[in-house]
């Protein structure tokens, strides 16, 4: 007789779940094996973003990321932890075209990576292909508002949320994809008081998650490289929560002083003979 084994991960349920009970989501992107390691013990999730284009490729956008690279990544966060729900971006390109294309897309980010859930962008005109992909099992967290695959069409990274029209198609945005039945819904760049809304509205029944949005929202994720200070620039809505790019310089500076002047390695950091 065959036996289950038991996840000890988070699932897409247990988020749902923590809304219900009023506890606050814990998230943060990670794209390595070791710095996922490190969040795994304190994030409820963690997101595979495609800003890894810009992160770790020095990219303008996140536009060029393939869904072979978000693999990849993925992979290596999923070795790297034990308990968090791993999430995983679908990139520019990957779901758009059709409905069958997105769960094409999802089901090989599910399979090839053992990840728990996907996330894609956009509101209302998505709302038909996230019903699709949930009634297929994939479980689907959507993201609203300033949303980077759009930056072409949207005239740069701009904060949304600015006049009564774009309130209302917020608000019906996060509606929807919460109807078609996401269990979250990141809120990104969204001006607070229309952020606070959708937050708070109880037609939205997906947990939201805020970056650059309310403190309202029933959980918050910021890029790790910007919450360190490793990043050159940081939006507006980063808190530093350290200063890493200081500490790297100074250890490399310190490094290459030494390599410079003959004083690493020392005898305490070779081998001697038997």
């Amino acid at each position: 007789m065959s036996q289950h084994v038991q996840s000890r991960r988070l699932r897409a349920v247990d988020l749902a779940k923590r809304k219900a009970e009023g506890r606050k989501i814990i998230a943060l992107t990670a794209y390595h094996a070791h710095t996922a390691g490190i969040l795994d013990p304190y994030c409820d999730f963690i997101l595979v973003g495609d800003s890894l284009g810009m992160v770790m490729h020095g990219m303008e956008s996140t536009l060029p990321v393939t869904l072979e690279m978000m693999i990849v990544q993925a992979q290596a966060v999923m070795r790297g932890t034990a308990r968090a729900l791993v999430v995983v971006d679908m990139p520019f390109g990957s779901y758009e075209a059709s409905r069958e294309q997105a769960f094409l897309s999802a089901a090989r980010v599910l399979k090839e990576t053992g990840a728990g859930a996907i996330k894609l962008e956009g509101g209302a005109r998505f709302a038909d292909t996230v019903a699709f992909l949930t009634e297929r099992g994939v479980p689907v967290m959507g993201h609203i508002g300033l949303t980077p695959q759009s930056v072409n069409t949207m005239g740069g990274f701009k904060v949304q949320g600015h006049g009564a029209g774009d309130e209302a198609r917020l608000i019906a945005d996060a509606r929807a994809i919460s109807d078609a039945g996401a269990f979250a819904i990141v809120l990104e760049g969204i001006v607070e008081p229309v952020a606070r809304a959708i937050a708070t509205d109880p037609a939205v029944s997906a947990a939201t998650i805020g970056i650059g949005a309310t403190s309202a929202c029933d959980g918050q994720i910021l890029v790790l490289e910007d919450m360190l200070g490793l990043s050159e620039r940081a939006p507006k809505f980063v808190k530093g929560y350290g200063s890493l790019r200081e500490h790297i310089e100074g250890a490399v500076r310190m490094y290459a002083e030494e390599v410079r002047e003959g004083r690493f390695p020392a005898d305490e950091h070779t081998y001697a003979p038997r």
